[in-house]
């Protein structure tokens, strides 16, 4: 997939939803270029973020390593850095260093904090980002604590896709300005943006703060189901119609409980009458039973049970490249089939390349290898 064909990003190594967003930026066809640590830790074929990026380490704390970044820097499109405010800039890599010499060039920084306001430097992980905007409130039944999926809502909802949103629109920009602009991705603020369409729910008066009340944390209709073999299904008939199915297939249309929808008194009591119906029978029954139907009903599958699911397969949504499992590019484009996975690059792998493209001199290059800053 080479949508993003022509632009080259420039990645310095971090964790989390930094190395996921240049794989996003990868995927879909960009030159993503990797500035390793020279003595950090090789993931190898595991790190499935790396995939289809190209790899050059340096040692960053060297002047000679510094000027073949910015070397690097100066013919590309964007930068994507995750490290604390203020490091960049002590390694003479921040956005003024890097605008001397690339003025066009998109510096996008993702922080969980952002680069400004009091907790901008301190410490912290995705569950404190998402717990601070609001947006693990909601997750859990009220009787447990807030479980929001592990680093999906904070690390890359609201944070790698933001900066991916940013870097794309930045690059926009500055194709018809001529000024690159640097990009503040904050995963507080991108989880807090994403819970707009809840706050909209609010507004309307059909969110309260207190969990488990709402049509989408409390009733019925929209929860999950543990069935006869430990298996879990969800349902989720929320709109009246697709809930009509929903009951003529379990043969509850005429029960005056379940045709009152949306009657909250009635919800605990309903919950657990359906709780007791799909205990009766295993998974793969109720997927039967559900299946081709607009009941809104779907299998809660474990990663490994993914890969055999007749849909996901259809799709090729899921691979598995030399031993590893994981999810093919996306989004789609038409006429245009995603491409396999790459394998992830190894340590410095295309330093050669790299060094040759940026047209980084052999003087410099000598310095950096003499102190093994390359």
């Amino acid at each position: 997939m080479s949508v993003l064909n022509g632009i080259r990003v420039v990645e310095f190594e971090g964790l989390g939803p930094c190395p996921f967003c240049g794989m996003l930026l990868a995927d879909l066809g960009a030159e993503v270029i990797l500035i390793e640590r020279k003595n950090g830790a090789n993931m190898g074929k595991s790190a499935v973020y790396n995939r289809g990026k190209k790899s050059i380490a340096l040692d960053l704390k060297n002047e000679s390593a510094r000027q073949i970044a910015l070397d690097i820097v100066a013919t590309s499109d964007a930068i994507i850095e995750g490290l604390r405010p203020g490091v960049m800039e002590r390694l003479g890599l921040g956005p003024d260093d890097v605008h001397a010499r690339n003025k066009q060039i998109v510096y996008g920084r993702l922080t969980g904090w952002g680069q400004s306001g009091p907790l901008a430097k301190t410490a912290a992980h995705d569950f404190n980002y998402v717990s601070r905007s609001g947006a693990s409130w909601y997750a859990g039944a009220s009787e447990s604590s807030p479980t929001p999926p592990p680093t999906l809502v904070g690390d890359i909802g609201g944070g790698a896709l933001y900066l991916a949103i940013g870097l794309l629109a930045g690059i926009l920009h500055a194709r018809e300005s001529g000024n690159g602009k640097v990009v503040d991705a904050a995963i507080v603020d991108g989880s807090a943006h994403m819970m707009n369409l809840l706050y909209s729910l609010r507004a309307a008066g059909g969110l309260p703060d207190e969990r488990n009340k709402s049509m989408l944390d409390g009733a019925h209709f929209y929860s999950a189901y543990l069935c006869a073999d430990q298996k879990w299904i969800s349902v989720g008939a929320l709109e009246s119609k697709f809930y009509q199915v929903f009951l003529a297939k379990l043969n509850l249309q005429s029960d005056e409980q379940f045709i009152d929808q949306f009657n909250q008194q009635n919800w605990p009591e309903l919950k657990r009458r359906l709780q007791e119906i799909f205990r009766t029978e295993p998974r793969s029954h109720w997927e039967n039973l559900f299946d081709g139907t607009d009941a809104c009903v779907a299998p809660i599958l474990s990663p490994s049970e993914v890969t055999k699911d007749p849909h996901m397969r259809a799709r090729g949504v899921m691979q598995e490249i030399d031993g590893v499992l994981q999810a093919a590019a996306a989004p789609r484009f038409d006429n245009v089939l995603p491409p396999d996975p790459k394998l992830p690059p190894t340590k410095g792998q295309h330093e050669k390349e790299i060094l040759a493209e940026a047209g980084v001199s052999l003087d410099l290059i000598k310095a950096c290898r003499d102190v093994g800053a390359l």
